[in-house]
């Protein structure tokens, strides 16, 4: 399995290289709905200022946060990186006012405006699968509350309002077109549904094919989850082919939403990702399973797909995540979905830079000519591992 992956990586080089050369040695700068999620459960992590040069150094234009830093907030301002926020799930009922709703915007989201570019705000995380039944119910009344204040201060039109979901709401999800969401949650799931159908805002799941071939790796091809290539899988009713989990997953959710009416929302990938280590019986969490799912990911996003059911319509994805997070409860996988140490060396090696030094929010207003220049050395980056893996050094 070791040779194999080799092989595979090394043709993705090779198509790689040919894309660089052929885009003036330039990868990320072209790759529009990649972003990456910024954890912080650590106490190790760096300064903002630190991670605003990684982020910038990789061209990903977008990051997700799991609150309102003031810190993040204000060092990200005049970068022009996208960012979605979040309310905590503790604070959604008190949200459910509209007042209060005004008061944290006025809060924590307003007064970094214009020079953050907050585009979201993610309402909670998971709450449908949370079993916190005053949770469930209060989701949408807060996100409507939050809407209607947006809209008074005039910001509706730059920052939409959703929540992200573990693909735990669907009761089925194989093939993907008999997706459907779970019974209990289905009055909650209109109500919801219809919000962000009024609203135009996206559907976000928070997807791991890793998951699935954790719990059934005598059942799951790991080919098929890691996106190497595979036979795939054919939807016997759509006859749509599947050649990795992560679509056929994001269809089955539009599949669900359609069953209730409401097929047009755009579904989004808020979280994705592999974990470099895990316990004993974490099956599969290496950090090669970890490289060559991202290397693929990454690959394909840089191709602008798009789901079997939607290939026209590019996928926007956000990497799990920027850092391993030492903090995070759970099992030894939850700490080791990082793409970086915190100390900016890679945990492994997708052919991106390292963390070197805090870098000024202005010299990020740079000019086309010093865009060039950076796009330039990135792609240098690239074929310079290129070049190691073929040495095998890497």
């Amino acid at each position: 399995m070791g040779f194999y992956n080799l092989l595979i990586s090394i043709l993705n080089v090779i198509i790689l290289v040919f894309s660089l050369f052929s885009n003036e040695l330039g990868f990320f700068q072209h790759v529009e709905a990649l972003g990456i999620n910024y954890g912080q459960v650590a106490n190790n992590l760096p300064s903002p200022g630190r991670v605003i040069g990684l982020v910038s150094s990789l061209n990903i234009t977008k990051i997700r946060i799991y609150d309102t830093n003031p810190q993040i907030l204000l060092a990200f301002a005049n970068t022009g990186i996208d960012i979605i926020v979040t309310v905590p799930n503790e604070a959604v009922s008190q949200l459910t006012n509209r007042q209060q709703s005004m008061q944290w915007l006025l809060s924590n989201v307003k007064p970094y405006l214009p020079a953050t570019k907050i585009s979201g705000i993610a309402v909670g995380n998971e709450v449908y699968t949370s079993d916190d039944q005053t949770l469930m119910v209060n989701l949408v009344p807060a996100m409507t509350s939050i809407q209607e204040a947006l809209v008074q201060l005039n910001l509706d039109s730059i920052i939409h309002v959703s929540t992200s979901n573990s693909l735990a709401v669907l009761a089925n999800s194989y093939p993907p077109s008999l997706g459907s969401f779970r019974q209990d949650i289905g009055p909650l799931m209109a109500q919801f549904l219809q919000f962000l159908a009024t609203t135009k805002s996206p559907f976000w799941i928070n997807a791991y094919p890793y998951f699935a071939y954790k719990d059934d790796p005598l059942r799951v091809p790991l080919n098929y989850v890691l996106m190497n290539p595979n036979n795939g899988m054919v939807d016997p009713y759509t006859k749509l082919h599947y050649d990795n989990m992560l679509y056929a997953q994001v269809d089955a959710v539009t599949f669900a939403m359609a069953r209730m009416g409401y097929g047009g929302i755009e579904v989004r990938v808020s979280e994705t990702g592999w974990p470099s280590k895990g316990d004993v019986n974490e099956v599969g969490a290496t950090r090669e399973n970890a490289r060559v799912y991202n290397m693929n990911l990454v690959m394909r996003q840089f191709r602008n797909e798009g789901t079997p059911l939607r290939p026209k319509q590019r996928l926007e994805v956000y990497l799990f995540a920027l850092f391993n997070e030492d903090l995070k409860p759970g099992p030894t996988s939850e700490r080791n979905y990082g793409l970086y140490e915190p100390d900016g060396t890679m945990t492994y090696n997708l052919g991106l830079t390292t963390l070197k030094s805090d870098v000024p929010a202005s010299s990020l207003s740079s000019s086309s000519a010093s865009q060039g220049q950076k796009r330039k050395e990135s792609g240098m980056s690239w074929i310079l591992i290129c070049t190691l893996i073929f040495l095998k050094l890497y």
